[in-house]
């Protein structure tokens, strides 16, 4: 029996390299006050893939508020739904963020990755 194939919704490489390590965030729909419940996601210096059950439209903006766990700098931006996996999450591309916020993703990506080498 050949085992059934799996269609791949986002099969491009990724254009940063990306961490799951955040130790807090928070998300609302923009003009909308509620919170919404998610789960941490994985970050580059571009975007992050958001794990909600929240189904939002492509091209839906949210505000992103979140702390990196190494630096313990809090970032707040907003950030526009770029696909929608629906009952798994959002791909956020971030729009208005600043450029030392861009830095600090960065150099936590770079810290993150170097101590994965250390590890293997």
């Amino acid at each position: 029996m050949s085992k059934p194939k799996v269609k791949k919704i986002y099969s491009a490489p990724r254009r940063d390299p990306r961490i799951a390590h955040l130790q807090e965030i928070h998300m609302t729909y923009e003009g909308a006050e509620n919170r919404i419940s998610v789960h941490p996601p994985d970050i580059s210096p571009r975007g992050m893939f958001v794990n909600t059950a929240v189904h939002f439209p492509e091209g839906a903006v949210v505000n992103l508020r979140f702390r990196l766990s190494q630096s313990n700098e809090e970032i707040q931006t907003r950030g526009e739904v770029r696909y929608c996996l629906p009952g798994i999450g959002i791909g956020v591309e971030f729009i208005d963020i600043r450029p030392e916020a861009i830095r600090a993703i960065e150099k936590e990506v770079k810290a993150s990755i170097q101590n994965r080498k250390r590890r293997n």
